[in-house]
Formats: structure tokens, C-alpha cells, sequence
């Protein structure tokens, strides 16, 4: 049987062994900081030890079979026969994206367990499917966002054949894949890179740690280690478009800054492929460069997260004004956000102690990525509340309705769409205790600080936190969700049906008819909420037609009558 080669890039080792359950083979240096061996046993399971220290896995380990800290397994990704030549994504002016945690969407909590859910999906109405981060992380349950082998999914979830299983399956149904993916910062338990190589800088930092080395001595490496993990998910698992956890972590002073080389290069595989990727960043800077073209000095990316319009909805429905929310002044600021795209363009922002953003221009609304909720803006409260336990079933449908017959590329969050009653705080197992405790006793203070009693903060670490936020899917067809269900399909149909709906072309004419309501032009449609007290009358013409509305509407020949918390979308006649 011939044998294997592995290459490790660890400049800061003198000599590197690979150890392996069959012996330890030494590898030789390469020149640049490479090491390679080509003697390991084909197939046998391996570890590096630098200058003999510790056993640490590939930093490009495809499979981790037993977890972060067990030894890696050679994977060949075209051992997996794929069934979907013929799929091509939509575009994202057609999408609808719909995030979801690969522990909690089903009971199982496997790549395996989602499979029985995705014709739900695909009867609903959205188009992607954004999977949180599936990279492999010590413990069982996480949000993922501590992932420290970035190249091999997490083993909790199944084999990688089980994700390329998942992404073909999500195909076959016409539903295009998108993975979350986490460049800023790697998990604060088994993350070795630093062993490596200069993966981390010595002067940008994270709110999570040293931040990554894109700019510095041996950048290089660095960058291209990150360039080719993104190509992986791309090429190996046939995703179809990455989502960028928080890209304004991400320092890079170079002349020709990180994001702007993945979008080219992204670019150049959709060109050689004939597929249709989309690379979509989270970035609170309300910057229209990340969109814009890179001939006109943009990164060239095709979409980025806008809170602006989240927090803007978050605040007209609950009148929350705690922390950041209080930069949001109610209806007048949703009328901009659903107008403009952002609110922020360039005014003083409260929370910030400074002006923030800047117009947004450049790029169609469907460069902006909208939600009513998220998994951050749901999981980072004290006990993860979703908008459905923070006011009325009435009210999340009425902001569903503005949501989703905006301009921007919407974005559900799993069990949105029908209230689920399941709550998504944050919860981690972390192998290390004291790091537990840690984060335990981090996350109390930081909600206290926020003015939340610390009694109701979920315990990250306890695995009731974890099971309690799995999915309840029989609920579905019961009482106010099976309501809630019923008008989100009705508002993703009439959004599919209608391009106007969907129209992604700004200014969009918005408007305050009363003090209490919203009224939005979508081509031959009004779309009307009223979102306090009393009623309020809409006028229409003899030839207009009421094609949706949240609840019973009262209407004459001359006007509609919507009670309080109620939202109606009229087509109206062509002259």
C-alpha cells in the first residue's frame, strides 16, 4: 500500500514529526516554512509535534472523527458522488435566506436530523439555506463561533459526508446553501494556530482576542490559509455563498485589503465553475464599500447584513430602547430604514459617541441583507428571547409584512415563521471549567451592565440551556403559530408571484399617513401597518383590491379599516 503525504506550514518549529497510530515519521523542511512528509500510512489517522512538543492536529484538517483534540483523518471530497450538476443558486434579488442552527433546528441535531426538514422549508417559500458555523469546536454544543479547525466540520454533527449529504439534498429541492463562516477570531479552547505560525497579530486585537495576522510579517500564509478555507466549502461541499461573521473585526491596513482578494477569487471560480456564488458580510459600519464594485474601490462583495433595518423594526414593535436600540427613534427612523436602507448615513449615533455610516448608494437594496431576527439579536439577550415573547403575535406580523415586502434580501430565522415559543440564548460546552465559569460569570455582568436582572441570564454551560432552545415542530399546527405560518407563506408567495415585492431599486417612497402608521409604495401596491391605536381608515378606489391582510379588515367602497396592530397590502388598479 502506498503511503500519504501531509505538508504542515509551521514556520516557528524547528522540526516537525508526524505521529501516527502506525509510528512517527519525520517531515522534512520544504523551504518557506513548509514541512512535508510523504512516508505516513495511507489512510493512518495523524498529528504534528513541533520540536517535540505536544500532539496537535492539522491545522487543515478536513475530519477531526474524534473531536478538536483527537488526531486528523485524510478525507477525499471526491469520494462523495453529487446528484446536482444541474443546480444553480437564485439570484440574491430572487432570495430568501433562511438562518439555522444545525444542533437545534432538528431533535437530533445532526446534519442527518435536518434533512427531515427541509421540504418545510422549500414549502414555505425562502431559497438559501444560511447554516450557522459548522466548523469543528471542543465540546458538544455551541453556536460555532468558536471554531478552531476551520477546514473539517464539527463531529457532533456528523461525518463531512453527512454535510455534503445536507448541502446535495438542499439542492435537489432547489435550495441553495450558504455557510457562516468566522475569519476574526478562533475559539479561546484547542486553538494552536499561534504554535504554527504567525497566524495572530501583535497589535490589532477582537473583543475576543488577538486578532488575525492579514497585514503583518507572514501575512502571506495567513492570508492564503483563509482564502483556501473559504474555497473548500466552495469546491468540497458545494456550498453556494458564504456568510462573514463580523468583518469589521477584521483589521488588514494593506494596499489591497483581505476582503477585496476572497471577492476576486470568489469571483474567478463562479466565472470557471458557471456557478452563482454570493459572499455576504456582517459588518456594523453601515459602509456601502463592501458592496461596491472593486473598480470603483469597493471589496466587490455581493451583500452585507444592515442592521440598521432589524433594530429600527426591533424598536417600532417593542419600544425597547435599552443600549443600542436607543438610537432608534420609533416609526420616523423605520420609515428611513425601509426607505433609505440605512438610517445611520453619516448622522451623531448616541451609543457610539460619534457620527456613524454614510449614504448608500452604489448597489440595488438587494446588496443589504434584512431581518426582523437573527441568531445575535436574539441569542445575545439575557434569556433569548425571540420578537414573539417580546410583544404580540399581531405585531411580528405586521412587521413580517414590512420585512417581507421591502427591498432588501430578507432573512428568516428558524421557527420565525411560526412564533416559535423556544428561546435561542447562548449556551457553549466548553471542556475547560474554569473557562466556563468565565464565561458564565462574563455574560451576567454584561447583561447587568445592560440594566437586565441577572437571575434571568440563561447559564451558557448548563445543557438545559442547549435542549430547551431545540425546535418544538409540532407547535406548527397549533393556535396563533399555526397563524403565524399561514401569513408567512402567504406573504413569501405573494413576494414570489409579484416582482414588484420584490423590487430592489432605492428610495422607496415611505411615508407616516397618522402617527401610528407606515405606509410603503411597492410599484402598483400599498403596503399599510398600523401599529397603535385606533383604528385607522386607508382610502381606495373603486378598482383597488385588498390581496392580503393580517387579520379581519373592514372594507367599504371607498376604504379599508385596519384595527390596531394590523397590516394590509392593496394592489391598486393601473390608470
Amino acid at each position: 500500500m502506498t503511503g500519504q503525504t501531509v505538508r504542515v506550514w509551521a514556520p516557528r518549529a524547528r522540526q516537525v514529526v508526524v505521529d501516527t497510530t502506525a509510528g512517527a515519521f519525520p517531515a522534512r523542511p520544504t523551504g518557506a516554512g513548509w514541512f512535508e512528509c510523504a512516508d505516513v500510512p495511507a489512510g493512518a489517522e495523524y498529528a504534528f509535534r513541533l520540536d517535540d512538543g505536544p500532539r496537535r492536529a492539522d491545522p487543515r484538517s478536513r475530519w477531526q472523527p474524534a473531536g478538536a483534540a483527537g488526531r486528523s483523518r485524510p478525507l477525499d471530497p471526491g469520494d462523495f458522488v453529487w446528484t446536482d450538476a444541474d443546480f444553480r443558486a437564485p439570484r440574491l434579488r430572487d432570495a430568501v435566506l433562511y438562518e439555522l442552527h444545525v444542533g437545534t433546528f432538528s431533535a437530533a441535531g445532526t446534519f442527518a436530523g435536518a434533512l427531515g426538514h427541509l421540504d418545510h422549508l422549500v414549502d414555505l417559500g425562502v431559497t438559501h439555506v444560511e447554516l450557522m458555523p459548522v466548523h469543528a469546536w471542543p465540546g458538544r454544543w455551541g453556536w460555532g463561533y468558536d471554531g478552531v479547525h476551520l477546514f473539517a466540520p464539527h463531529t457532533a454533527y456528523g461525518s463531512p459526508f453527512d454535510l455534503q449529504r445536507l448541502v446535495d439534498a438542499c439542492h435537489a429541492r432547489g435550495l441553495a446553501v450558504v455557510l457562516d463562516v468566522v475569519y476574526n477570531h478562533l475559539g479561546p479552547s484547542g486553538n494552536h494556530l499561534a504554535e504554527f505560525g504567525p497566524y495572530f497579530s501583535d497589535t490589532h486585537h477582537t473583543p475576543w482576542g488577538a486578532g488575525v495576522n492579514l497585514d503583518g510579517p507572514g501575512s502571506d500564509e495567513v492570508r492564503r490559509f483563509f482564502l483556501d478555507n473559504a474555497r473548500l466549502w466552495l469546491q468540497d461541499y458545494h456550498v453556494d455563498g458564504l456568510r462573514l461573521d463580523a468583518m469589521h473585526a477584521v483589521i488588514d491596513t494593506s494596499a489591497r485589503h483581505w476582503l477585496e482578494e476572497l471577492s476576486e477569487e470568489v469571483d474567478e471560480l463562479a466565472a470557471a465553475t458557471g456557478r452563482r456564488f454570493v459572499l455576504i458580510a456582517e459588518h456594523d459600519g453601515n459602509d456601502p464599500r463592501l458592496v461596491r464594485d472593486r473598480r470603483a474601490g469597493g471589496y466587490g462583495l455581493h451583500a452585507a447584513w444592515n442592521d440598521d433595518v432589524h433594530h429600527a423594526l426591533h424598536t417600532g414593535l417593542t419600544g425597547e430602547q435599552h443600549a443600542y436600540y436607543g438610537d432608534y427613534a420609533g416609526l420616523d427612523d423605520l420609515v428611513a430604514a425601509l426607505g433609505h436602507g440605512y438610517v445611520y448615513r453619516g448622522q451623531h449615533a448616541p451609543s457610539r459617541g460619534r457620527r456613524h455610516g454614510r449614504p448608500f448608494t452604489g448597489r440595488d437594496a438587494d446588496a443589504l441583507v434584512a431581518c426582523l431576527q437573527n441568531h445575535d439579536q436574539v441569542g445575545n439577550r439575557a434569556a433569548g428571547e425571540r420578537i414573539a415573547h417580546l410583544t404580540s403575535p399581531a405585531r411580528q406580523r405586521v412587521g413580517a409584512a414590512l420585512l417581507l415586502t421591502g427591498p432588501f434580501t430578507p432573512l428568516l430565522f428558524q421557527g420565525e415563521e411560526w412564533a416559535a415559543s423556544t428561546p435561542f440564548p447562548y449556551f457553549a460546552d466548553h471542556p475547560d471549567d474554569e473557562l466556563t465559569d468565565a464565561v458564565r460569570r462574563g455574560r451576567t455582568a454584561e447583561f447587568a451592565s445592560s440594566g437586565w436582572d441577572p437571575d434571568v441570564v440563561a447559564d451558557p454551560g448548563d445543557p438545559s440551556t442547549f435542549h430547551g432552545a431545540r425546535l418544538d415542530w409540532d407547535e406548527r399546527a397549533r393556535g396563533e403559530h399555526a397563524e403565524t405560518l399561514r401569513w408567512y407563506r402567504t406573504l413569501l408567495d405573494l413576494r414570489r408571484t409579484h416582482p414588484a415585492l420584490r423590487d430592489p431599486a432605492l428610495p422607496v417612497p415611505a411615508a407616516r399617513p397618522t402617527p401610528s402608521s407606515i405606509s410603503i409604495e411597492r410599484g402598483p401596491f400599498t403596503v399599510v401597518a398600523n401599529l397603535g391605536s385606533p383604528a385607522i381608515a386607508v382610502p381606495l378606489e373603486p378598482t383597488d383590491e385588498v390581496v392580503a391582510a393580517t387579520g379581519p379588515a373592514h372594507t367599504t367602497d371607498d376604504a379599508i379599516t385596519l384595527a390596531a396592530d394590523a397590516a394590509a397590502i392593496v394592489r391598486r388598479a393601473a390608470p
